[in-house]
């Protein structure tokens, strides 16, 4: 079934896609993919805030110089000033719409709302809505995003690839519904907000995390992708092996929590000056050392000195939840075990959000704007989607027709039916290489076995592919496959180790100017 009509195209709607949404809608008619499971992802489990400069004590320069610090010489500096420079416009967006971020009452306060600090910032610059900003951000967009008369929700179809013609154009997504039907929207412009890719881990900080599936139907129609060895594995996730995820944020170090081995001794002090407030590699790299050298599957992170008060106060959200699981924690400290949380690779765009692929844009977590390099500094990531979505929405209320007279590439579909347990043992063995070789620490020959084992999934895979009804769980899975081969492949190709990435193997930083590593789909050919 083919839909012609369809003027800007966005598929996701997490804070991201609903930006885009609000911010280009007075101008052009938007259609918004936006299945139910979105309020799963990872916007909704944004704890901490969003970093930017508001406080008449910060500046710009300083949130510039510590977000490269963070990104390990990685990022692009005319991204990271640009996203910068509009974060406090996109704060009083915010403001304006209504989201309820926690006021400063306190009488000496030089700006109006608390801004805390978290690992990596040189000053409190992290704007929350107590400890569930990703939450309140989300609530209050979709109730003016349900509310635009220019805004199709589209609760009912799944995006499984791009519509592409013959010129390389992007010309729209292709569906499935829930009855597993095809349908094709054509589309003037696409925008993919569709998440990053630490669903390809076994243990992640959101329950139903994306595995890259957007990136890879970029990559389908020929765009670059960029930086996809970067996997941020969050430092502390709530360790309950019978429970599902739970992110422990950033700000309970910000605002004083200490980080315990089983002993209750610290560890963090001995191994950097900036201890807990370390950025998220380095502690992330700690903890996992200090597992094994003491043999346990966890740490602690404690708070307990805070006061009962204080910890109700600032993280209402996380005292309860971890009140639910029968942890007290003003009597007792959480426990938390890194978690794979942040893809810093992506679909590489310009400042506008366009990838090389025409009429193709990205934003959020699918894409790789430069801003984070290789490891992105807490609660950077919820600024970054604000500022690209409102550029975004900025080129696409200038941007010319796409030429329609192109002839679209055909698109092939089986019809034998698939087992969806044979999927579900596919994609654990897929979680299992990439936790196993490819997490926090990387070693040469473990990246040649993880090489050579997702080849052989993707043989077993294939058949299936070429003859099996297309559903969203298949075409899922072989966008994941194809997308933990091309991260091994970034991964060996740098031979250092550099932010994210860590090789004992090669462990120096390589000399001369660090480069951003770059892939295309056709590299696997």
């Amino acid at each position: 079934m083919i839909h012609g009509n369809h003027d800007v195209l966005i598929i996701g709607g997490g804070v991201a896609g609903l930006v885009l949404a609000l911010e280009i809608a007075d101008r052009r008619r938007v259609t918004l993919l936006r299945p139910a499971s979105d309020d799963q992802g990872a916007s909704r489990w944004a704890q901490g805030g969003i970093a930017a400069v508001l406080s008449p004590g910060d500046d710009v320069d300083a949130h510039v110089a510590d977000t490269q610090v963070a990104g390990d010489g990685l990022c692009d500096e005319a991204a990271v000033r640009f996203t910068v420079e509009q974060g406090p416009a996109a704060i009083e967006r915010l403001l304006a719409l209504g989201v309820p971020f926690t006021p400063d009452p306190s009488p000496d306060a030089d700006y109006p709302y608390h801004l805390t600090r978290e690992g990596g910032h040189g000053a409190r610059r992290i704007i929350h809505a107590a400890d569930a900003t990703g939450l309140a951000v989300m609530e209050t967009l979709k109730t003016h995003v349900a509310q635009h008369p220019a805004i199709e929700i589209r609760d009912d179809l799944t995006a499984i690839g791009l519509i592409g013609d013959v010129d390389g154009v992007c010309r729209g997504a292709r569906c499935l519904d829930s009855q597993g039907r095809l349908h094709e929207l054509l589309a003037r412009d696409t925008a993919l907000a569709t998440g990053g890719a630490s669903g390809l881990y076994r243990h992640t900080t959101s329950p139903l995390p994306a595995s890259g599936e957007g990136m890879l139907m970029g990559a389908e129609l020929g765009a670059e992708l960029m930086n996809l060895e970067f996997q941020q594995f969050h430092p502390t996730c709530l360790y309950d092996p019978e429970g599902s995820p739970f992110l422990i944020s950033e700000a309970v170090r910000g605002e004083g929590g200490q980080l315990l081995n089983l002993h209750g001794e610290r560890f963090m002090p001995a191994l950097d000056p900036r201890a807990e407030l370390a950025p998220r590699d380095i502690v992330a790299r700690a903890i996992d050392a200090e597992m094994q050298r003491t043999g346990s599957d966890h740490v602690l992170l404690d708070i307990r000195h805070l006061g009962e008060a204080a910890i109700r106060h600032h993280f209402p959200t996380i005292h309860a939840h971890c009140a639910g699981r029968g942890l007290d924690i003003t009597r007792e400290p959480i426990p938390v075990v890194p978690a794979a949380h942040y893809s810093c690779g992506g679909l590489t765009t310009d400042l506008a959000g366009a990838t090389t692929v025409p009429h193709l844009y990205a934003i959020g977590e699918v894409a790789c704007t430069g801003l984070h390099g290789a490891n992105r500094m807490a609660s950077n990531s919820l600024l970054e989607c604000l500022v690209f979505a409102r550029s975004c929405a900025t080129a696409l209320a200038e941007a010319a027709a796409a030429p329609s007279s192109a002839a679209l590439r055909p698109l092939g579909a089986g019809s034998e039916p698939v087992d969806e347990r044979v999927l579900a043992e596919l994609r654990d063995a897929l979680r299992r290489v990439m936790s196993a070789r490819i997490a926090i620490v990387r070693r040469d020959a473990g990246l040649s076995i993880a090489a050579e084992q997702l080849v052989e999934l993707q043989r077993e895979l294939a058949p299936l592919v070429a003859t099996g009804t297309p559903s969203v769980a298949l075409a899922g899975l072989w966008q994941a496959l194809r997308l933990a081969r091309l991260t091994v492949a970034s991964a060996r190709s740098r031979r250092e180790s550099r932010g994210l990435h860590y090789n004992p193997d090669c462990p120096d930083h390589a000399q001369g100017t660090p480069r951003p590593s770059r892939v295309y789909l056709a590299d696997l050919e």
